[in-house]
């Protein structure tokens, strides 16, 4: 039942995107215009939800509100908003149209319209043009009704997602979620995190230990956060306890709390950790550096929800629900004697494997695009974006660190483009040569079994014979640059082809467009 209902969510979410996604593509080709996009409100932030005609790392980006005066000012309106080439405040995706192969330009007409869902603002609808004067006064009449098209695809989603909210729940009370909690958000669009984040959804709402385990760096914080945020117990403050972080002699008085006097320097009664947690979430993060006689003093917790404070003799009940963490291969300390079987069993009630970043195709992009936009704000550009050859590489990249190694080699390629005298209030452009060696280098690049396959689900999906060849010779051409760190000739000749063909065919393939 868990799977059916997985997949109509999942189905759902897609479906309400593809309806989304076919509109802006349909108002792109009747308009002419260079892109067209749907960003919906997020707090203070606008986060796109279907777009055409911008380079794909922009689906990652969240755009503040008050660091883009223009969505500010759309969304302050029910009017539609129009920019012309005269107006001095700049342009969101300012450097992100993909027109022009890459070239960094800036948009010179621009409108926009608040979206509204139920009497309360949704988001917006953009529409940018390369071209001075491009929208004609007929144009701008149509748009107040295209963005009530709009509202009503989004109105009709809603409307199914509380269908099918109303049949899981079968008539239950729904918990309103009060949680005042803030996390970064899980940006990921490729089919495992859509589904594994649906699966999670439905888990939270009940009381299973849950153990997440993957490799370091690959967000297990972030999925524990979700799963809390979408629990009856949201209401409370997640309490998160780093098992790594504390020193062996301080874990039982840490987790379970002390009484006065119970040893040296314990001045006063203190409260555990797991005792902080009740009626809450507990994340333990780490799981797997948890020395063994508190392992033992966690077990009572779990099988019968009790605690006892270091030095004290009663013993305290507690409602708990444990959310566990590890990089670390649990069931093989199991057999060398260093983690405990029974804990181990009851931490994996729903256990959950979060893969690697590696596998998770075109998300590489989105949180490129996310990072960027992050930076971009931090160090004060105008627009900072990548370019089409800077993107290959991070798509070729292992990511033995993963996310968090993205996130610190995007910071560290805005660094070097302003310690290279990058006048921010232009288009700034993040090449190759702006990442970090490792990205180049033969042993950083992924196997062919490492790449995630991405078979056509329909035949809608298939990609014509030719399109098919130029992208797998694309993805060959940039490999072989990657091992021969951008060497031309060096990669002619891995490829057995002549130089000069080598780099007619790169500038057919566009892969030469930004050099």
């Amino acid at each position: 039942m868990l799977e059916i209902f997985n997949a109509q969510l999942l189905n759902q979410d897609r479906l309400l995107t593809e309806r989304l996604q076919q509109l802006v593509t349909d108002i792109q080709e009747s308009l002419a215009c260079s892109a067209v996009g749907v960003l919906q409100l997020d707090g203070e932030q606008l986060k796109p939800l279907a777009l055409t005609g911008v380079v794909s790392t922009t689906m990652g980006r969240r755009f503040t509100i008050q660091e883009h005066p223009r969505l500010a000012r759309i969304l302050a309106s029910r009017e539609l908003v129009h920019f012309t080439e005269q107006c001095v405040l700049p342009d969101p995706y300012d450097g992100l149209l993909d027109t022009y192969q890459g070239r960094p330009l800036p948009v010179h007409d621009c409108m926009g319209i608040s979206l509204w869902l139920n009497d309360a603002l949704w988001g917006v609808l953009t529409l940018d043009s390369l071209e001075r004067g491009h929208f004609t006064e007929a144009q701008r009449a149509l748009i107040p009704a295209v963005a009530r098209y709009c509202e009503a695809i989004i109105k009709v989603g809603e409307l199914e997602r509380e269908v099918q909210a109303l049949r899981r729940y079968q008539g239950k009370v729904i918990p309103e979620k009060l949680t005042t909690e803030s996390a970064p958000e899980l940006i990921g669009d490729d089919d495992c995190i859509r589904t594994l984040l649906k699966e999670l959804d439905i888990v939270a709402d009940s009381e299973l230990s849950v153990l997440l385990t993957g490799e370091t760096g690959v967000g297990k914080e972030l999925f524990a956060h979700r799963l809390h945020r979408h629990s009856p117990r949201a209401n409370q403050r997640l309490v998160h306890v780093n098992c790594a972080a504390i020193p062996d002699n301080l874990v039982e008085s840490e987790l379970f709390g002390h009484k006065k006097g119970a040893f040296s320097g314990a001045l006063l009664d203190r409260a555990g950790r797991i005792e902080a947690a009740h009626g809450s979430t507990l994340f333990l993060d780490e799981i797997g550096e948890l020395p063994l006689l508190a392992q033992a003093k966690l077990l009572r917790v779990l099988q019968n929800g009790e605690i006892q404070r270091v030095g004290a003799d009663q013993i305290k009940k507690v409602d708990v629900r444990v959310v566990a963490a590890t990089n670390r291969d649990l069931q093989a300390m199991v057999k060398s004697g260093d983690f405990r079987a029974d804990l181990y069993h009851r931490l994996s009630v729903y256990p959950v494997d979060i893969p690697p970043l590696r596998q998770r195709g075109n998300d590489i992009l989105l949180l490129a695009g996310y990072f960027i936009e992050l930076n971009r704000s931090r160090f004060g550009f105008r627009s900072l974006r990548i370019s089409p050859d800077a993107e290959q590489m991070l798509l070729h990249y292992r990511w033995p660190g993963n996310i968090r190694e993205l996130e610190h080699v995007i910071s560290r390629a805005a660094l070097r483009t302003v310690s290279e005298g990058a006048d921010k209030r232009t288009i700034v452009t993040i090449t190759p040569l702006h990442l970090d060696n490792e990205l180049r280098a033969p042993s950083g690049l992924m196997a062919i079994d490492d790449m995630p396959l991405r078979e056509p689900s329909s035949a809608g999906d298939m990609l014509p014979l030719k399109a098919a060849t130029d992208r797998f010779q694309a993805t060959h051409i940039r490999r072989a640059l990657g091992y021969t760190q951008d060497n031309w000739a060096q990669a002619a000749k891995l490829l057995g082809i002549d130089a000069s063909n080598l780099h007619k065919l790169a500038k057919r393939l566009a892969l030469k467009s930004s050099r």
